[in-house]
C-alpha cells in the first residue's frame, strides 16, 4: 500500500455526512471505528421500499484474461463520474476475500484514482462479516460430526454428507481431508473437505436474504446430505440454523465505505463467482436504491463476463430483489481482445507476453468475436449495452480506436475511460453514455430471463448452455441421477447455476473468441437448497484455491514504527 493510500485511509470521513450522501438517515448509521459504518438492516423499511424509480446499472464485462480487466476499477470510476455530473449515485460491491488478497490476484478495491477507502479495511477483515460466515458455516459442520458421534439419531448416511468446512485462506492441502482421527472420543472418522469462505452456501444465502426472517428460513433449508432411507437432512433437522442465524445477525447489515473522491459505497458479502452468484447483496442494493430515490443511480457489479455473471445476476439476484437493470456496462480491454485472438499464451501469475504489448490492430480485430458475443448476450436480456474501454498504459491509440469502431459497428454505445490515472474525470464520457442509455430505457424495464421457473432442471441448464454457444449438454451418469433425485425431491423449480471456467465462453479455458461446435460437459451437480439453486459443475473447478510459488502474502508486512501495513495491493 502506498503512502497516499495510507493517508487516504486515515483521513476519516464524517460517517453521517457520507451516509446522508447515500440518502441514509443518521439514526440508521452504526459507526464501526473511525472510517466505516454498518447500516441498520431493520431500518430498511423506514429508508424506503425497493427504490424502483432509481436508475439501476450493472457492470459486467467480456471474457476476462487471468489478470482481470479492471471491472471494479471501472465501476468505481463511473460512480465518481456520475457524482461529478451532479447525479445522486451509490455503488454496491462485493467484499474482498483474504484468500485472493494473499494469493495471486491481490485486493479487489480498485486502484489509483478509482479505489475504495479505507483500502486496508476493504481487503483485510473489514467489519468481520467473512469471519462470521466462516464461523456459522463451521458451526454446522461441527454439529454434523457431533450428531454422528452421539449416536446418529437422524440416521445420516455418512457417505452422502456434502457439507464441507470453510476458511478464507487459499490452502490446497485442505481440499481433501480426514476428520476424527485419534481415539473413539475424538469423533467419527470420515473423509471431508474445505472450501474457501466465498464458496460457502452461507455466503450466498447472506447475499440473497432480504431480511433477518428470510435469512433464518434459508439457513434452516440447507441440506447437508441424506439419511439411509434417502430423505434429505437439513440444518433445521440438526437444530443448527438458529445458532447460525445468531452468529450472522450483525453481518447481515451492509458496510458503508467511500471512494477516493468521497462517493458512498455499500460493500457487502462476496459469493464465489464460479459456483455461486458472484454478486453483492440484495440488501445493499435495496438500501442504495431507496437512498438515491427518484432519478438517482445505483451501480453494482456482476462477476466475471456477461455469460456467467450477468446471467446469474438476472436469473437469480434480480428475481429475488425485484430490481432490474436499465443498462449494462461491458468492460473491455485491448489486452483481452488480443488474448481472444488465440495468438498469445497467457499464464496466470506471470507477466503478459511481450508479443501482446506490440501494436497490433489485427490482433484486436481477431479477438472481436468474443466482445460481439457478450453484446449479443446483454441484448438477449433486453438490456442496452454500453461498452467501456478500460485503457492500460501499454495500449496503443490505433488499437483503442479499433475497439471503438467494433463496438459502434455493433450498434453499442462506447466510451474510452481512464479510471486509474484520472479517476472520475477519466470516466465522464462513460457516465454520459450510461445516462443516455438509462434515459432511453425509460421508467419501465422489461427483462427477458434465460429460462422460466416451470422449466425442468435439464431444460434450464440447456438454455444457459445455449446462451454460452454450446450445441448441447452431456451429463456424467452420477450427475444425471442426482438431477432426477432433485426433481423427485421437489427441487425442480429452483434456478440453476452453470459453473465453468471464466476464461472462455466454453467449458475449456483454452478455447478463445466465440467458439462453436462444442458441448457443455456436466460432471457433477450440487444442491444449494438454502440459497435456492442447483449448481451444475462443468470441467475442472476447485472451490479451494492454492497459493502460487511466491504468493502476495510474502510481500505484506507491518511497519512496527508507524503501524502502517505495507505491500498490500
Amino acid at each position: 500500500m502506498s503512502e497516499s493510500d495510507r493517508d487516504g485511509a486515515q483521513a476519516a470521513p464524517d460517517l453521517h455526512d457520507l451516509a446522508a450522501r447515500a440518502g441514509i438517515a443518521a439514526e440508521h448509521v452504526i459507526p464501526y471505528g473511525r472510517d466505516v459504518a454498518k447500516i441498520d438492516v431493520n431500518a430498511m423499511g423506514d429508508i424506503g421500499g425497493r427504490g424502483e424509480a432509481c436508475h439501476y446499472v450493472v457492470v459486467a464485462g467480456m471474457t476476462p484474461t487471468p489478470f482481470g480487466e479492471g471491472k471494479t476499477t471501472t465501476a468505481i470510476g463511473l460512480v465518481q463520474a456520475l457524482a461529478r455530473r451532479g447525479e445522486r449515485s451509490t455503488l454496491t460491491l462485493r467484499q474482498s476475500a483474504m484468500g485472493p488478497t494473499f494469493g495471486i490476484k491481490g485486493g479487489a478495491g480498485g486502484s489509483g484514482g478509482a479505489r475504495i477507502l479505507p483500502a486496508e479495511r476493504m481487503n483485510l477483515h473489514l467489519t468481520g462479516d467473512f469471519h462470521a460466515i466462516t464461523a456459522a458455516h463451521n458451526l454446522l459442520s461441527a454439529m454434523i460430526d457431533n450428531h454422528l458421534h452421539h449416536g446418529n439419531e437422524l440416521d445420516i448416511d455418512e457417505r452422502t454428507i456434502t457439507w464441507p468446512r470453510v476458511l478464507d485462506v487459499n490452502d490446497r492441502a485442505l481440499r481433501h481431508i480426514v476428520t476424527g482421527l485419534g481415539t473413539r472420543f475424538d469423533g467419527v472418522t470420515r473423509q471431508a473437505s474445505f472450501d474457501i469462505t466465498p464458496a460457502s452456501e452461507v455466503m450466498v444465502i447472506m447475499s440473497l436474504a432480504t431480511d433477518l426472517a428470510d435469512l433464518r428460513e434459508r439457513l434452516g433449508r440447507i441440506d447437508i446430505g441424506r439419511n439411509r432411507s434417502g430423505g434429505w437432512v437439513s440444518a433445521e433437522d440438526l437444530g443448527a440454523a438458529g445458532a447460525m442465524c445468531a452468529v450472522l445477525r450483525d453481518a447481515l447489515e451492509p458496510n458503508l465505505l467511500r471512494t477516493g473522491e468521497g462517493v458512498p459505497v455499500l460493500v457487502h458479502t462476496g459469493p464465489f463467482g464460479n459456483i455461486a452468484t458472484g454478486c453483492s447483496s440484495v440488501i445493499a442494493d435495496r438500501v442504495a436504491a431507496a437512498g438515491v430515490r427518484d432519478g438517482g443511480y445505483v451501480l453494482t457489479e456482476a462477476g466475471f463476463g456477461a455469460d456467467m455473471g450477468l446471467e446469474r445476476f438476472v436469473d437469480l439476484k434480480c428475481a429475488v430483489s425485484g430490481m432490474y437493470p436499465h443498462a449494462a456496462v461491458v468492460v473491455v480491454t485491448v489486452r483481452a481482445l488480443k488474448a481472444h485472438s488465440g495468438r498469445h499464451r497467457l499464464v496466470s501469475g506471470k507477466n503478459l507476453p511481450e508479443s501482446m504489448l506490440q501494436e497490433s490492430v489485427e490482433d484486436v480485430r481477431a479477438g472481436a468475436a468474443n466482445l460481439l458475443k457478450h453484446l449479443q448476450i446483454v441484448r438477449g436480456f433486453g438490456v442496452a449495452p454500453v461498452v467501456a474501454v478500460n485503457v492500460f498504459p501499454t495500449d496503443h491509440d490505433s488499437e483503442i480506436e479499433e475497439v471503438e469502431r467494433i463496438a459502434r459497428d455493433a450498434g453499442a454505445r462506447v466510451a474510452v475511460c481512464h479510471p486509474v490515472t484520472r479517476g472520475g474525470e477519466g470516466c465522464l464520457d462513460l457516465a454520459r453514455s450510461v445516462v443516455e442509455a438509462c434515459q432511453e430505457a425509460g421508467d419501465t424495464v422489461s427483462i427477458r430471463p434465460v429460462y422460466e421457473p416451470q422449466d425442468d432442471l435439464r431444460t434450464k441448464i440447456a438454455k444457459v448452455a445455449a446462451l454460452y454457444g454450446a450445441d448441447g449438454v452431456d451429463y456424467a451418469p452420477a450427475a444425471g441421477r442426482l438431477l432426477d433425485d432433485y426433481e423427485r425431491g421437489g427441487f425442480g423449480n429452483l434456478p440453476v447455476i452453470v459453473a465453468k471456467t471464466p476464461l472462455s465462453l466454453s467449458a475449456e479455458p483454452g478455447l478463445k473468441g466465440a467458439p462453436t461446435g462444442w458441448r457443455l460437459p456436466v460432471r457433477e451437480v450440487r444442491l444449494a437448497a438454502g440459497a435456492g439453486y442447483v449448481c451444475a459443475i462443468c470441467g475442472s473447478l476447485s472451490t479451494m484455491p492454492g497459493l502460487p510459488s511466491h504468493p502476495a502474502a510474502e510481500r505484506i508486512d507491518v511497519d512496527v514504527a508507524t503501524g502502517e501495513i505495507v505491500g498490500l495491493r
